[in-house]
């Protein structure tokens, strides 16, 4: 298949990038580079030993995709948009206009191309508090969500439902994800955040590479193990893999599947991981919890096994390991001036 991959040049999106090429597809990526950086795109090719095609456009402008995407294509995996639960909060009209404006927009593009084939990059933020864990795709979404993310990818994913109900050739596949870390083994592609990170594996390897003094660990006294907060840790390069399958595997329909490892890990082992693979201490202090931050979150990914053939393999030192081997060679991300050959 020939797949138009919106946000190809972000973390996920230059992982799965590699992935559809592993498996014989042609990808054309799509991306503003608000957030990402031109960079990834070769690196993706240095990689995967072939040109990309590269359309730069901000997906949410309508006039501006409809004029620039000129080519032909089999199926979409819509992953642009922006990401940041905080910087949602602060910046909530920001969000919904980029990323609901993006589902609109490529919604009309497959309908004008009369493609039928699409993924879309959800998230396990649509849930809301789990009343149950591992969650399940049965478990209510949209109650109690707390920040304009979690509702932009709620909202979408009712787009996508609704443009189905009057589109039945629409095969929409709605990946919910957990947490991804990781990197691609090459060490060339990985997660390169804008500003401060807000994620908690970039925070770690900045401090196990001195960027910074310590790790900041909100909340020590959670009903867990060890006190802190429990989370399901997937690998990127597994995530990746998600979407393929899911691609492969689309029938006429809207279809959701977690996306996750289905195993709880802390805070504090996800640190003693990273110090084992790293050989590097992680200085950390715990600090007292974040408004709406949870004890527990962690996938059910069944439906995903059964239906997609698709489960997570890679290991937490896996991750752990090629995060760091990433971090190591390009200690800045993509303006490092290092890069394998």
């Amino acid at each position: 298949m020939r797949v138009l991959l919106t946000g190809g040049a972000g973390y996920i999106g230059s992982h799965t990038a590699l992935a559809l090429l592993e498996r014989g597809h042609e990808v054309i990526v799509l991306d503003d580079f608000s957030n990402s950086h031109i960079e990834a795109v070769r690196r993706i090719e240095l990689v995967a030993g072939t040109d990309i095609p590269v359309i730069t456009v901000d997906l949410s402008d309508r006039e501006a995709t409809l004029r620039k995407v000129d080519c032909d294509f089999d199926a979409a995996v819509h992953l642009a948009g922006l990401k940041s639960v905080v910087e949602s909060v602060a910046q909530p009209n920001r969000y919904y206009r980029v990323n609901l404006n993006a589902t609109l927009v490529l919604l009309e593009l497959l309908r004008e191309r009369s493609v039928s084939n699409l993924v879309f990059s959800s998230s396990a933020t649509v849930y809301g508090p789990p009343v149950n864990s591992p969650i399940s795709e049965d478990h209510p979404v949209g109650a109690g969500l707390t920040n304009p993310y979690g509702w932009s990818k709620f909202m979408s994913e009712q787009i996508i439902r609704d443009t189905q109900r009057i589109r039945p050739d629409l095969a929409a596949t709605l990946l919910r994800y957990f947490n991804p870390i990781g990197a691609h083994t090459s060490g060339n592609i990985g997660e390169d955040p804008t500003g401060v990170p807000t994620n908690l594996m970039p925070v770690i390897a900045q401090v196990a590479s001195g960027r910074r003094e310590k790790l900041s660990v909100f909340g020590g006294t959670y009903p867990t193990p060890d006190g802190t907060g429990v989370r399901d840790y997937i690998d990127v390069m597994d995530l990746a893999e998600g979407h393929v399958a899911a691609l492969e595997r689309n029938t006429a329909g809207v279809r959701s599947y977690n996306l996750g490892s289905g195993v709880g890990v802390s805070v504090l082992e996800l640190v003693r991981t990273f110090e084992e693979q790293s050989e590097r201490r992680i200085a950390y202090a715990i600090e007292g919890p974040r408004l709406g931050d949870l004890a527990e979150v962690v996938a059910d990914p069944s439906r995903a096994a059964d239906e997609l053939g698709w489960r997570a393999k890679r290991t937490l030192g896996a991750s752990c390991r090629d995060y760091w081997n990433w971090q190591v060679r390009n200690p800045y991300g993509y303006v490092s001036e290092h890069v394998s050959r």
